[in-house]
């Protein structure tokens, strides 16, 4: 057994990141506003953006992007939602509204597919309004579009989703099968019933979920999307309440923030990049999403995140991975060898040379079999692997008026230790979240590794997110989005995806 040791508490210092001139600073905010985002040079000038949806939602989308060229006041004033300065000011970019590519989605066709009672007829044909159109001006325009803004009604949000119903009325659809006829087997005498059978039987190999089967469908055309809410740009008139008008207003700047950061992501920049950067190596976070709850099969995916910050995903095979018994996934030796692999391969074919350390995160631990498939693989690189679990039994307290700081950090075991990654943070005079901060507990479960420096490495990591511009993120990007992910590569069967960058997921 390991020797325990004295709880020793430690601070780690705010990681630095880096931006453009080889500037750093803690808040990404600061970082663009003052020296502009990392790769400047590289992404600079007019954007050729695409935009769909009813004609209604587009003309919103063009007047919020058209808002965003602008300056963006907090109107609180307060130092954790700093005012946006622009979006050519921040990075560099610029909408050439001359340009933009439109592509309509009939309002009446929405609301006739809203109207289906069955949830996977309805969540299918809604999809595919979006990504026909999408395939067609692929195959049949000249313009490149450099990302598109995917707006949806609230509509959608509502009633796409898991576990949303419709409420039956007089438009009411009621087009689907039942259970025990979605068999893609199942035979006709006639080819007219066959046909139609065939067409409902489609939409049963999707998940309910827009995003997520949105996202999933449009993998194998490798176009980049960003779905906007229709209450998210007009909120104005779609909430009811001066109350939650005036409670949203508050965040005008932080959503101006977050859409041009995530759209400056998407057009094939980076944003910024971690500061004291360790070179050669790289991050992996496991991906799992059980198939079916009444067997052991799963998907694995892996998220590679590289010392530039930038990341990749690979999704792996379809196995029986979950273990009922201890509740966790565990990868075959083959699967995991082959995971790996494509990785490894994927990190040589873009600097021309393989890591030196290979860190994998998980939220469970490794057994024998698949830990020995990914040495067979790594035979020359030194792998560690991490448990990363948020811990919720243990809290801590000061007699302050804010929280203990973000970076704490509890060693109770050579290998062991709690790390703070919400808490007070000094920068804008405030704590991220509002209830007293659970830990994650960190565990070195495989390989060795000085338990510091595998924190200051996952603190580091909660500030990769480029889907948003925030301080940092509670748990490290390698597993921030593992469930999203997860979800997208098994949205359907047979969703094709080889290696792609990890914007084509958010």
């Amino acid at each position: 057994m390991m020797k325990m040791i004295d709880p020793e508490l430690k601070f780690i210092s705010e990681p630095k990141l880096t931006f453009g001139h080889g500037q750093k600073a803690i808040d990404p905010r600061d970082g663009l506003m003052l020296f502009g985002p990392f790769d400047g040079k590289k992404v600079r000038g007019e954007k050729t953006i695409g935009v769909m949806g009813p004609l209604r939602l587009r003309n919103l989308m063009i007047d919020y992007l058209k808002k965003i060229h602008k300056h963006v006041v907090c109107e609180d004033n307060t130092v954790a939602r700093p005012n946006f300065p622009g979006l050519e000011s921040a990075f560099g970019v610029s909408i050439n509204f001359d340009n933009i590519q439109q592509l309509n989605i009939e309002e009446t066709n929405i609301n006739k597919f809203l109207n289906y009672s069955d949830s996977h007829q309805r969540v299918h044909n809604l999809v595919n309004l979006y990504v026909d159109r999408l395939n067609n001006y692929m195959k049949e325009e000249e313009i490149a579009v450099d990302m598109w803004f995917v707006v949806i009604p609230k509509s959608i949000y509502q009633y796409c989703r898991p576990l949303s119903k419709i409420r039956n009325n007089e438009n009411t659809v009621h087009e689907g099968l039942r259970p025990k006829e979605r068999n893609e087997g199942t035979l006709f005498l006639f080819d007219d019933m066959q046909e139609e059978h065939n067409r409902l039987s489609e939409a049963y190999l999707f998940e309910v979920n827009f995003h997520n089967q949105l996202k999933a469908k449009l993998l194998p055309l490798k176009i980049t999307t960003q779905i906007i809410r229709e209450d998210k740009i007009d909120y104005e008139h779609v909430l009811t309440s001066e109350r939650f008008i005036e409670s949203e207003r508050k965040f005008d700047s932080a959503k101006a923030w977050n859409i041009s950061t995530t759209m400056y992501y998407k057009l094939g920049g980076l944003p910024w990049k971690l500061g004291d950067i360790r070179e050669k190596v790289c991050y992996l976070g496991l991906v799992y999403k059980q198939l079916d709850e009444k067997n052991k099969n799963a998907c694995c995916a892996a998220q590679m995140f590289l010392d530039s910050g930038d990341g990749m995903v690979f999704k792996g095979n379809i196995g029986p991975y979950w273990d009922k018994k201890k509740k966790e996934f565990h990868l075959t030796r083959n699967d995991a060898t082959s995971l790996i692999s494509q990785s490894l391969n994927a990190f040589q074919d873009k600097f021309g040379f393989y890591p030196e350390e290979v860190f994998i995160h998980a939220r469970t631990y490794f057994n024998d079999e698949e830990w020995d498939g990914f040495e067979e693989a790594a035979s020359n690189i030194k792998l560690v692997g991490v448990r990363i679990r948020e811990h919720t039994n243990f809290k801590m307290y000061r007699q302050k008026q804010y929280c203990i700081p973000r970076g704490t950090m509890l060693q109770f075991d050579y290998n062991k230790a709690f790390l703070w990654t919400k808490g007070f943070i000094p920068r804008i005079q405030n704590q991220m979240g509002l209830e007293t901060p659970n830990p994650l507990e960190i565990d070195v479960v495989r390989g060795t590794e000085d338990i510091y420096i595998v924190c200051r490495d996952i603190l580091s990591l909660t500030k990769l997110n480029y889907n948003a511009c925030i301080y940092g993120d509670g748990v490290p990007v390698t597993l921030k989005f593992a469930d999203s992910i997860g979800e997208v590569l098994t949205a359907g069967r047979n969703i094709v995806a080889g290696v792609l960058p990890f914007k084509y997921y958010i």
